[in-house]
């Protein structure tokens, strides 16, 4: 005669096996903990109840006491115990048979999560602003390169606007964000600080000013002006606002800071770039600044990961490279 099944009725994962309903989170308490099961299945590979605590390294009393307590929770009798020794019960027997397909699919869960993070420990994908991303992000990257050779660090470079999504969606491990403001729904740290400037070409009417640019002036000005949704851009539109000014008017609108360099030093117009990516051309003579008054440009720059989370793996050894150069 073949032993019963138990719980053979198949239902959807999360539901109650006494309905259809979600599980109630209190019927965790009176699921059989693993341990017993193993014990339970090593009893019938071993056909002794001592054996199979001696296998897992506990005295037998005690392991009496787990089966015993495993019987209560599933309400059966697994073992028939007598002074020849004990032997499974039919009942014993089917949940045996399911005990062996319940931890063969945990130890497939344990080495599916240890695949996983091996994968997540050989590869770091990040998410940058185009300023961080062209003048930080490659002396960082290449100090955690140095401390680990072999990882592998991919790149995607976009605008401050679109950096979080990325982080959020678990596209990028970790992102590096030039907005006024941290991302709602993330984590952030300041990572390096930054200001903007008013630069113009060599010969433009502003290099010869006597006084400062106000905020007023320089919102009435057609300027090079990176796109909406830039970190620069935005630290530009609520500086203004800040100093009672309007918007920024636009002469020509371009997608990098590359771009409204060129743009400048060839004599387009004036514009409001990072300091970073102006301070060779200041210094070689190809852009001038211009100093202002009234108007706060500086900004923080930040690293963003998922809220409730603590950078883990290749993004903490990346915050790690990062914080030694600061």
């Amino acid at each position: 005669m073949s032993p019963p099944t138990v719980g053979t009725t198949a239902r959807p994962p999360g539901t109650d096996p006494a309905g259809d309903g979600p599980l109630d989170p209190a019927a965790f308490g009176h699921l059989p903990d693993l341990e017993s099961l193993r014990l339970l299945v090593l009893v019938a590979s071993t056909g002794s109840l001592g054996s199979a605590a001696a296998r897992l390294g506990i005295a037998q009393p005690s392991a009496s006491k787990r089966l015993s307590a495993l019987e209560r929770r599933l309400g059966l009798v697994l073992l028939d115990r007598s002074r020849r020794g004990s032997r499974l019960t039919d009942a014993g027997a089917a949940v045996v048979d399911q005990a062996r397909r319940v931890l063969l699919e945990l130890d497939r869960l344990v080495s599916g999560a240890a695949a996983l993070r091996g994968r997540r420990d050989a590869e770091l994908k990040v998410a940058a602003s185009m300023t961080v991303a062209e003048y930080l992000l490659p002396a960082w990257i290449g100090e955690l390169r140095r401390r680990r050779p072999d990882l592998q660090v991919s790149l995607r470079v976009t605008n401050s606007e679109h950096v979080p999504e990325l982080v959020r969606t678990g596209a990028a491990g970790i992102g590096f964000v030039e907005a006024p403001q941290a991302p709602n729904g993330l984590s952030a740290r300041q990572v390096a600080g930054d200001r903007l400037l008013v630069v113009v070409a060599p010969g433009h009417p502003w290099t010869r000013r006597r006084r400062p640019l106000d905020a007023a002036e320089l919102a009435a000005t057609p300027l090079v002006l990176r796109e909406r949704g830039s970190g620069t851009r935005d630290t530009l539109d609520r500086a203004l606002r800040r100093a009672g000014a309007g918007g920024p008017r636009r002469l020509l609108e371009l997608g990098s800071a590359t771009a409204v360099r060129n743009a400048v030093i060839a004599g387009t117009g004036p514009a409001v770039m990072s300091e970073l990516a102006v301070r060779t051309a200041v210094a070689d003579g190809r852009l001038v600044e211009v100093e202002t008054e009234g108007i706060d440009m500086r900004r923080s720059l930040r690293a963003v990961w998922p809220s409730g989370r603590t950078p883990a793996g290749p993004a903490a050894d990346l915050l790690a490279c990062v914080r030694s150069g600061l």
